[in-house]
């Protein structure tokens, strides 16, 4: 039983006669533990009717590069895979998503989609519900609790969201029962943008190319899931304690998967769950709490992505250490390039250029430099923003944009003054040094 909660009628259109029911796959690009999925099978079952899952390969996402579309690609041949498995046909085009949703909606009986945070996407499902001659349902998979029962205004902290998620999870702590569509799809036919080969697929589509995939992660849920289960098979026990400490992987590496939903939250949750680990709670609370607490953020505020949109406070400390001496200045190319005199800086830029996913402590570290060295708070904002976006396989999305916001006061409280920084907390690399072999660290990326 799918929690009435996750489901949202879109617009207001009947239900009529249709060929199929389609489920327009957008956010959550996976089988397993995929509430708008198993919505869709429930409704076709119900009226004996096939299943059609569409995905819409745009060449114009923004910010997203050959990293990006590569990972993901990999991701969506698996989602292809599995749902001939299940009888069920996927429709790739190569096309505007919403565009896309709308054409085959013409045959639909219903249209099913899952539920995304951002501007754009928001953008794309409003649309689609207004141009729509049938309903449009969302089903919101790609949290634990939905966010809107998990809180109905932007939170200020952690602190002030995690008592009112707390409350909300044991409605929704529970397994998804997966269920197979009595009609098979197989046997309609569309023409599809052949996704087998993704590096065919890449070299057919007008994007940025200068981002080459990386070598370290392959997209995914069966990967997804290999490093879920070594997470937990040899790592969240010390998780606690060495989770800041990033010569020790010992990270779950998460992060990019969910970031294109290709795995679960609420999977993920109920695994670790499951387990007697010390560091069950510190881990729960990082993927609940802390990553809920992200995608509340890029929702209830319309400038995630921006200056703006960080809390007054932050921005007026800031802006009244905006003409303070710098030491050092560097440009976004020098950046890039991790061309600065720190070397934990440098080895963090090219964790993050060459890997695809820098670690989170060192990303602290990393946004909290940026501030240091640009001309203006505005300035460190962009930076932080186009350098997480364009090379972090988890960037562009909730967690990206509030990590780099949090180094800017977000999330966060005013601290101590001093130059540059004003009330924003801030970080050294004698605090490196003191919580781990920061020239080890060094020495691991090169």
């Amino acid at each position: 039983m799918i929690p009435q909660e996750r489901v949202k009628a879109l617009n207001l259109k009947e239900s009529r006669r249709g060929s199929y029911v389609l489920y327009w796959m957008q956010a959550s690009q996976r089988t397993e533990y995929n509430h708008a999925l198993e919505y869709a099978i429930t409704k076709a079952n119900r009226t004996n009717r096939p299943v059609v899952v569409y995905f819409g390969v745009t060449d114009h996402f923004p910010e997203a590069n050959e990293r990006h579309y590569h990972f993901m690609l990999e991701g969506l041949r698996e989602v292809k895979s599995s749902l001939n498995e299940k009888g069920i046909r996927m429709i790739v085009w190569r096309t505007s998503p919403p565009l896309g949703a709308v054409q085959l909606s013409k045959t639909a009986s219903l249209v099913v989609v899952d539920r995304g945070y951002l501007r754009i996407q928001r953008k794309w499902r409003r649309y689609v519900a207004q141009s729509l001659e049938c309903p449009l349902i969302q089903v919101e998979s790609e949290v634990v609790v939905p966010v809107q029962t998990a809180s109905p205004k932007e939170e200020y902290s952690a602190a002030t969201f995690r008592p009112k998620i707390q409350k909300k999870l044991d409605s929704f702590l529970h397994p998804l029962k997966e269920n197979h569509p009595k009609v098979d799809s197989l046997q309609l036919y569309f023409d599809s943008f052949d996704i087998e080969d993704p590096e065919k697929a890449i070299s057919a589509l007008d994007i940025d190319k200068s981002v080459k995939k990386v070598k370290n992660f392959h997209g995914g849920t069966t990967e997804a899931k290999k490093h879920l289960e070594n997470f937990l098979r040899s790592k969240l026990d010390r998780y606690e304690e060495l989770r800041n400490d990033p010569t020790k992987e010992c990270v779950s590496n998460m992060s990019p998967f969910l970031h294109f939903g290709q795995i679960s939250p609420l999977h993920i949750a109920l695994r670790v769950s499951e387990t007697d680990s010390p560091g069950k709670d510190a881990y729960l609370e990082e993927l609940i709490v802390r990553r809920e607490l992200s995608v509340n953020f890029v929702f209830y505020n319309r400038n995630y992505d921006a200056f703006d949109g960080l809390p007054e406070w932050a921005k007026k400390t800031l802006k009244e250490h905006e003409k303070d001496p710098r030491e050092y200045v560097y440009t976004l190319e020098e950046l890039e390039n991790a061309e600065t005199h720190d070397p934990y800086w440098n080895a963090a830029q090219r964790e993050m250029t060459l890997r695809g996913k820098m670690h989170g402590y060192m990303r602290m570290y990393w946004g909290k430099k940026i501030i240091e060295w640009s001309r203006t708070p505005e300035n460190a904002f962009k930076t932080a923003v186009y350098l997480n976006n364009r090379y972090e396989l988890d960037g562009r999305g909730p967690n990206g944009f509030t990590g780099v916001a949090w180094c800017f006061g977000k999330h966060d409280r005013p601290w101590k003054e001093r130059p540059i920084f004003g009330k924003i907390r801030y970080m050294n690399a004698n605090g490196l040094k003191r919580k781990f072999d920061a020239d080890g660290y060094v020495a691991k990326i090169r």
